[in-house]
């Protein structure tokens, strides 16, 4: 066995911390940001910069620029996972704790799920795929219920019910970048679905007017490094080690940052951003995390459910 085909074990270990740990700690980042920089313009700061910074790298490479039809497929991705999917996990980070943000989202399995039952008729409704699914239903009625006494408040059914069409939307997405036509380097077609986003995340926050009264010089210092985390260790730092897994280990074990990040998420919510750890909580989690271990089981073979192949 020569080293080159196998890669040192400190380089795999640190890269799955990466995927696992900055990529859980973003959504207390967003959380940061949004209550200081409106939340569609926080977001465009994170991907304009972000996608400015990947196509350049990938155009410094030799990359092409994608083509007329590639452009117009990013734009359509874009509009789904950047606009209907961020944007309203931004926009939610306002009502929802960022623990349960990353909860709620991991709900996405799920969603990618029926997405291949329904519209890629690639998979068929099994009796453990159903269970599955229940499980995660369930523990999304734990989290948005008021009428359940498991201690602490419900969370906030508007933000609740933004995120569960932010990953609908991202698995609708899912499923389109199996038929649209891309570029071929997953590096470009990322930056250009993030620079198409940042561009329509830009005109979103002019539509709902998040420019008036906004001024630059009153965002905070803290404000402003949690934008710098999530472009550079978020976005760029996470997406390359993402990459770089997925060509020197298998889609599975790369998968499984999709029931790591709630955790470390809810985690970093309660220790350092002070977000309630209660009965419901706990309960809740455990619920969705539990759905996602077994419908990623039951996937396995199957390519990762990916949220950050456009970067988290």
């Amino acid at each position: 066995m020569n080293a080159a085909a196998h890669p040192a074990r400190t380089k795999t270990l640190l890269a799955f911390a990466i995927i696992y740990f900055v990529w859980g700690s973003t959504f207390l980042a967003i959380r940061i940001g949004v209550h200081e920089v409106p939340p569609f313009l926080f977001a465009a700061m994170r991907f304009l910069a972000a996608g400015l910074v990947l196509c350049g790298w990938m155009f410094a490479k030799g990359e092409h620029n994608p083509s007329t039809r590639e452009w117009i497929s990013a734009t359509l991705l874009a509009l789904l996972i950047f606009v209907g999917d961020y944007g309203l996990l931004f926009w939610a980070e306002q009502r929802v704790p960022s623990g349960m943000a990353a909860v709620m989202l991991a709900t996405i399995p799920a969603f990618m799920a029926l997405s291949e039952i329904v519209l890629l008729r690639t998979q068929t409704l099994t009796v453990s795929l159903a269970i599955a699914l229940g499980v995660g239903i369930c523990g999304v009625a734990v989290l948005v219920s008021r009428s359940l006494h498991l201690g602490g408040a419900a969370i906030d059914r508007a933000g609740a019910v933004a995120l569960i069409v932010g990953a609908l939307n991202w698995s609708v997405a899912s499923t389109l970048t199996r038929k649209l036509p891309l570029p071929a380097s997953k590096s470009m077609s990322s930056g250009a679905q993030m620079l198409a986003g940042g561009a329509l995340l830009l005109l979103a926050a002019a539509a709902r007017g998040e420019f008036h009264g906004f001024h630059l010089s009153s965002v905070s210092f803290g404000a402003w490094c949690a934008l710098l985390y999530l472009i550079v260790a978020g976005s760029i730092i996470g997406f390359t080690a993402y990459l770089w897994l997925l060509h020197h280990e298998s889609p599975t074990k790369v998968g499984t940052y999709a029931y790591v990040n709630p955790v470390v998420a809810v985690l970093l919510g309660y220790f350092a951003g002070g977000e309630a750890l209660g009965p419901r909580t706990i309960v809740g989690t455990l619920c969705v995390l539990a759905s996602v271990v077994m419908i990623t089981t039951a996937r396995a073979g199957k390519p990762a459910v990916a949220r950050v192949e456009v970067t988290e």
